[in-house]
Protein backbone atom coordinates (compact mmCIF):
# COMPACT_ATOMS: atom_id res chain seq x y z
CA UNK A 1 0.00 0.00 0.00
CA UNK A 2 2.86 2.37 0.78
CA UNK A 3 4.42 1.89 -2.65
CA UNK A 4 1.06 2.44 -4.35
CA UNK A 5 0.43 5.64 -2.38
CA UNK A 6 3.90 7.02 -3.11
CA UNK A 7 3.44 6.22 -6.81
CA UNK A 8 0.44 8.60 -6.88
CA UNK A 9 2.42 11.63 -5.73
CA UNK A 10 2.41 14.40 -8.32
CA UNK A 11 -0.19 12.67 -10.51
CA UNK A 12 -3.75 13.64 -11.44
CA UNK A 13 -5.03 10.49 -9.74
CA UNK A 14 -3.14 11.48 -6.59
CA UNK A 15 -4.71 14.96 -6.65
CA UNK A 16 -8.19 13.41 -6.93
CA UNK A 17 -7.48 11.06 -4.04
CA UNK A 18 -6.23 14.02 -1.99
CA UNK A 19 -9.56 15.77 -2.61
CA UNK A 20 -11.52 12.69 -1.48
CA UNK A 21 -9.36 12.37 1.63
CA UNK A 22 -9.83 16.06 2.47
CA UNK A 23 -13.63 15.87 2.18
CA UNK A 24 -13.76 12.64 4.20
CA UNK A 25 -11.57 14.29 6.81
CA UNK A 26 -13.91 17.31 6.88
CA UNK A 27 -16.95 15.17 7.66
CA UNK A 28 -15.02 13.20 10.29
CA UNK A 29 -13.70 16.38 11.94
CA UNK A 30 -17.19 17.85 12.27
CA UNK A 31 -18.23 14.66 14.08
CA UNK A 32 -15.04 14.75 16.20
CA UNK A 33 -15.73 18.29 17.42
CA UNK A 34 -19.29 17.35 18.39
CA UNK A 35 -18.00 14.30 20.29
CA UNK A 36 -15.50 16.35 22.31
CA UNK A 37 -18.09 19.01 23.14
CA UNK A 38 -20.68 16.40 24.18
CA UNK A 39 -22.27 15.95 27.60
CA UNK A 40 -19.01 15.02 29.37
CA UNK A 41 -16.37 17.56 30.43
CA UNK A 42 -14.22 18.41 27.34
CA UNK A 43 -10.99 17.70 29.28
CA UNK A 44 -12.18 14.27 30.38
CA UNK A 45 -13.59 13.44 26.94
CA UNK A 46 -10.33 14.38 25.22
CA UNK A 47 -8.39 12.30 27.74
CA UNK A 48 -10.62 9.29 27.02
CA UNK A 49 -10.22 9.78 23.25
CA UNK A 50 -6.43 9.97 23.51
CA UNK A 51 -6.36 6.91 25.75
CA UNK A 52 -8.12 4.90 23.04
CA UNK A 53 -5.84 6.38 20.36
CA UNK A 54 -2.86 5.06 22.35
CA UNK A 55 -4.47 1.63 22.67
CA UNK A 56 -5.16 1.40 18.93
CA UNK A 57 -1.91 3.01 17.71
CA UNK A 58 0.63 1.27 19.98
CA UNK A 59 0.55 -2.20 18.35
CA UNK A 60 0.79 -0.70 14.86
CA UNK A 61 3.63 1.66 15.76
CA UNK A 62 5.62 -0.84 17.81
CA UNK A 63 5.14 -3.96 15.68
CA UNK A 64 3.77 -3.29 12.18
CA UNK A 65 5.47 -0.21 10.71
CA UNK A 66 9.20 0.67 10.72
CA UNK A 67 10.44 2.73 13.66
CA UNK A 68 11.39 6.39 13.08
CA UNK A 69 15.05 7.11 12.39
CA UNK A 70 17.25 10.09 13.35
CA UNK A 71 15.61 13.36 12.35
CA UNK A 72 12.17 11.74 12.30
CA UNK A 73 12.17 11.59 16.12
CA UNK A 74 12.71 15.37 16.30
CA UNK A 75 9.89 15.94 13.81
CA UNK A 76 7.54 13.84 15.94
CA UNK A 77 8.63 15.72 19.06
CA UNK A 78 7.72 18.98 17.35
CA UNK A 79 4.32 17.54 16.41
CA UNK A 80 3.74 16.61 20.06
CA UNK A 81 4.33 20.20 21.19
CA UNK A 82 2.17 21.78 18.47
CA UNK A 83 -0.75 19.37 18.84
CA UNK A 84 -0.67 19.63 22.64
CA UNK A 85 -1.01 23.40 22.31
CA UNK A 86 -3.89 22.95 19.85
CA UNK A 87 -5.73 20.45 22.08
CA UNK A 88 -5.22 22.72 25.07
CA UNK A 89 -6.76 25.72 23.30
CA UNK A 90 -9.71 23.62 22.10
CA UNK A 91 -10.44 22.29 25.60
CA UNK A 92 -10.26 25.83 26.99
CA UNK A 93 -12.54 27.15 24.23
CA UNK A 94 -15.12 24.35 24.53
CA UNK A 95 -15.27 24.75 28.32
CA UNK A 96 -16.24 28.43 27.90
CA UNK A 97 -18.44 28.67 24.80
CA UNK A 98 -20.87 26.63 22.73
CA UNK A 99 -19.78 24.23 20.01
CA UNK A 100 -21.59 26.25 17.31
CA UNK A 101 -19.67 29.37 18.40
CA UNK A 102 -16.21 27.85 18.84
CA UNK A 103 -16.04 25.46 15.91
CA UNK A 104 -16.67 27.94 13.04
CA UNK A 105 -14.16 30.42 14.48
CA UNK A 106 -11.43 27.77 14.66
CA UNK A 107 -12.11 26.43 11.18
CA UNK A 108 -12.57 29.90 9.64
CA UNK A 109 -9.28 31.25 10.93
CA UNK A 110 -7.15 28.38 9.63
CA UNK A 111 -7.47 28.19 5.80
CA UNK A 112 -6.11 31.62 4.84
CA UNK A 113 -3.17 31.34 7.24
CA UNK A 114 -2.48 27.78 6.05
CA UNK A 115 -2.37 28.96 2.45
CA UNK A 116 0.13 31.68 3.41
CA UNK A 117 2.26 29.23 5.43
CA UNK A 118 2.28 26.69 2.60
CA UNK A 119 3.39 29.40 0.16
CA UNK A 120 6.09 30.70 2.51
CA UNK A 121 7.51 27.52 4.01
CA UNK A 122 6.69 24.75 1.52
CA UNK A 123 7.25 26.72 -1.69
CA UNK A 124 3.74 26.08 -3.03
CA UNK A 125 2.19 28.50 -5.52
CA UNK A 126 -1.48 29.44 -5.73
CA UNK A 127 -3.52 31.33 -8.31
CA UNK A 128 -5.30 34.57 -7.47
CA UNK A 129 -8.68 32.81 -7.75
CA UNK A 130 -7.55 30.29 -5.13
CA UNK A 131 -6.70 33.09 -2.69
CA UNK A 132 -10.14 34.58 -3.44
CA UNK A 133 -11.81 31.22 -2.84
CA UNK A 134 -10.10 30.78 0.54
CA UNK A 135 -11.04 34.35 1.47
CA UNK A 136 -14.70 33.66 0.62
CA UNK A 137 -14.64 30.39 2.54
CA UNK A 138 -13.03 31.90 5.64
CA UNK A 139 -15.24 34.98 5.56
CA UNK A 140 -18.43 32.91 5.30
CA UNK A 141 -17.35 30.66 8.17
CA UNK A 142 -16.58 33.65 10.40
CA UNK A 143 -19.92 35.27 9.51
CA UNK A 144 -21.61 32.01 10.48
CA UNK A 145 -19.72 32.16 13.79
CA UNK A 146 -20.97 35.74 14.32
CA UNK A 147 -24.57 34.59 13.80
CA UNK A 148 -24.09 31.78 16.29
CA UNK A 149 -22.49 34.19 18.74
CA UNK A 150 -25.51 36.50 18.60
CA UNK A 151 -27.85 33.69 19.58
CA UNK A 152 -25.55 32.18 22.23
CA UNK A 153 -26.84 31.94 25.80
CA UNK A 154 -23.55 31.90 27.74
CA UNK A 155 -22.28 34.92 29.67
CA UNK A 156 -20.44 37.53 27.64
CA UNK A 157 -17.20 37.23 29.64
CA UNK A 158 -17.08 33.46 29.08
CA UNK A 159 -17.93 33.94 25.41
CA UNK A 160 -15.12 36.43 24.89
CA UNK A 161 -12.65 34.06 26.51
CA UNK A 162 -13.96 31.17 24.42
CA UNK A 163 -13.60 33.22 21.24
CA UNK A 164 -10.01 34.21 22.08
CA UNK A 165 -9.08 30.56 22.66
CA UNK A 166 -10.91 29.63 19.45
CA UNK A 167 -8.87 32.19 17.48
CA UNK A 168 -5.67 30.79 18.99
CA UNK A 169 -6.87 27.31 18.02
CA UNK A 170 -7.47 28.46 14.44
CA UNK A 171 -3.92 29.80 14.16
CA UNK A 172 -2.59 26.52 15.56
CA UNK A 173 -4.63 24.63 12.93
CA UNK A 174 -2.62 26.46 10.27
CA UNK A 175 0.63 25.70 12.11
CA UNK A 176 -0.02 21.99 12.55
CA UNK A 177 -1.42 21.52 9.05
CA UNK A 178 1.73 22.99 7.51
CA UNK A 179 4.06 21.24 9.94
CA UNK A 180 2.39 17.84 9.58
CA UNK A 181 2.49 18.13 5.78
CA UNK A 182 6.23 18.80 5.99
CA UNK A 183 6.70 15.91 8.41
CA UNK A 184 4.78 13.29 6.44
CA UNK A 185 6.57 14.32 3.24
CA UNK A 186 9.92 14.05 5.01
CA UNK A 187 9.27 10.46 6.15
CA UNK A 188 9.89 7.80 3.45
CA UNK A 189 7.00 5.67 4.72
CA UNK A 190 3.93 7.88 5.39
CA UNK A 191 2.31 5.20 7.55
CA UNK A 192 5.33 5.20 9.86
CA UNK A 193 4.76 8.90 10.46
CA UNK A 194 1.02 8.41 11.00
CA UNK A 195 1.31 5.49 13.43
CA UNK A 196 4.00 7.13 15.56
CA UNK A 197 2.29 10.52 15.31
CA UNK A 198 -0.91 9.12 16.81
CA UNK A 199 0.97 7.23 19.53
CA UNK A 200 3.23 10.09 20.62
CA UNK A 201 0.64 12.89 20.45
CA UNK A 202 -1.92 10.89 22.45
CA UNK A 203 0.19 10.58 25.62
CA UNK A 204 -0.24 14.14 26.86
CA UNK A 205 -3.94 14.60 27.55
CA UNK A 206 -4.55 11.46 29.62
CA UNK A 207 -1.66 12.56 31.87
CA UNK A 208 -2.94 16.15 31.96
CA UNK A 209 -6.44 14.93 32.80
CA UNK A 210 -5.14 12.85 35.73
CA UNK A 211 -3.05 15.76 37.06
CA UNK A 212 -5.95 18.19 36.66
CA UNK A 213 -8.40 15.94 38.48
CA UNK A 214 -5.94 15.10 41.26
CA UNK A 215 -5.45 18.81 41.96
CA UNK A 216 -9.23 19.21 42.15
CA UNK A 217 -9.41 16.13 44.40
CA UNK A 218 -12.04 14.50 42.22
CA UNK A 219 -12.08 11.63 39.78
CA UNK A 220 -14.29 11.03 36.80
CA UNK A 221 -16.48 7.99 36.49
CA UNK A 222 -14.95 6.05 33.65
CA UNK A 223 -18.33 4.57 32.87
CA UNK A 224 -19.51 2.85 29.72
CA UNK A 225 -20.85 5.96 27.88
CA UNK A 226 -17.63 7.93 28.44
CA UNK A 227 -15.37 5.10 27.30
CA UNK A 228 -17.61 4.38 24.32
CA UNK A 229 -17.47 8.06 23.37
CA UNK A 230 -13.69 7.94 23.70
CA UNK A 231 -13.40 4.85 21.49
CA UNK A 232 -15.64 6.33 18.79
CA UNK A 233 -13.74 9.63 19.00
CA UNK A 234 -10.43 7.80 18.54
CA UNK A 235 -11.68 6.00 15.41
CA UNK A 236 -13.01 9.28 14.02
CA UNK A 237 -9.67 10.97 14.79
CA UNK A 238 -7.81 8.40 12.69
CA UNK A 239 -10.03 9.26 9.72
CA UNK A 240 -9.96 13.02 10.34
CA UNK A 241 -6.28 13.68 11.09
CA UNK A 242 -4.90 10.70 9.17
CA UNK A 243 -6.95 11.54 6.09
CA UNK A 244 -5.86 15.17 5.91
CA UNK A 245 -2.17 14.28 6.42
CA UNK A 246 -2.25 11.69 3.65
CA UNK A 247 -4.04 14.28 1.51
CA UNK A 248 -1.26 16.82 2.05
CA UNK A 249 1.29 14.18 1.03
CA UNK A 250 -0.51 13.70 -2.30
CA UNK A 251 -1.82 17.21 -2.99
CA UNK A 252 -1.07 20.87 -2.31
CA UNK A 253 -1.43 21.79 1.35
CA UNK A 254 -3.53 24.92 0.80
CA UNK A 255 -6.01 23.12 -1.44
CA UNK A 256 -6.40 20.18 0.94
CA UNK A 257 -6.76 22.52 3.94
CA UNK A 258 -9.44 24.59 2.17
CA UNK A 259 -11.47 21.51 1.31
CA UNK A 260 -11.14 20.22 4.83
CA UNK A 261 -12.68 23.40 6.21
CA UNK A 262 -15.96 22.38 4.62
CA UNK A 263 -16.20 20.57 7.97
CA UNK A 264 -18.08 23.70 9.10
CA UNK A 265 -20.66 22.98 6.40
CA UNK A 266 -20.98 19.40 7.60
CA UNK A 267 -21.23 20.61 11.23
CA UNK A 268 -24.10 22.91 10.31
CA UNK A 269 -25.86 20.11 8.43
CA UNK A 270 -25.41 17.76 11.41
CA UNK A 271 -26.85 20.45 13.68
CA UNK A 272 -29.89 20.83 11.42
CA UNK A 273 -30.54 17.20 10.51
CA UNK A 274 -29.47 15.39 13.70
CA UNK A 275 -29.71 17.94 16.49
CA UNK A 276 -32.77 19.69 14.97
CA UNK A 277 -31.26 23.15 15.31
CA UNK A 278 -33.07 26.01 13.58
CA UNK A 279 -31.69 27.43 10.35
CA UNK A 280 -32.39 30.59 8.33
CA UNK A 281 -32.02 31.63 4.68
CA UNK A 282 -28.89 33.62 5.64
CA UNK A 283 -27.30 30.54 7.22
CA UNK A 284 -28.12 28.50 4.13
CA UNK A 285 -26.57 31.21 1.93
CA UNK A 286 -23.40 31.25 4.05
CA UNK A 287 -23.14 27.47 3.85
CA UNK A 288 -23.46 27.76 0.09
CA UNK A 289 -20.68 30.36 0.06
CA UNK A 290 -18.43 28.01 2.08
CA UNK A 291 -18.99 25.28 -0.49
CA UNK A 292 -18.44 27.72 -3.40
CA UNK A 293 -15.18 28.97 -1.91
CA UNK A 294 -13.90 25.41 -1.52
CA UNK A 295 -14.91 24.55 -5.08
CA UNK A 296 -13.18 27.69 -6.39
CA UNK A 297 -9.93 26.75 -4.63
CA UNK A 298 -10.02 23.30 -6.20
CA UNK A 299 -11.16 24.37 -9.68
CA UNK A 300 -8.64 27.23 -9.95
CA UNK A 301 -5.83 24.82 -9.14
Amino acid sequence: MTEWLISLEGTAQGARLAMVLALTSALAHACFGAIQKGRHDPWVTRGAIDLWIMIFAAPVALIVVPWPQGMEWLVLAGALVIHFAYKLTMALAYSRAAYTVVYPVVRGTGPLVTLAFAALFLGEHYALLQWLGVGLLSGAILMLAALNLRSAEAGQAALRQGLLWALAGGLLVAVYTTYDAWGIRLTPDPFTFLAWFFLITSVDFPLLMVARLRRADRWPRFDGPLMLRGMIGALVAFVSFGGVMLGTRLGKVGEVAALRETSTLFAALIGWAVLHENTTPLRVALMGLIAFGAILVQAAG
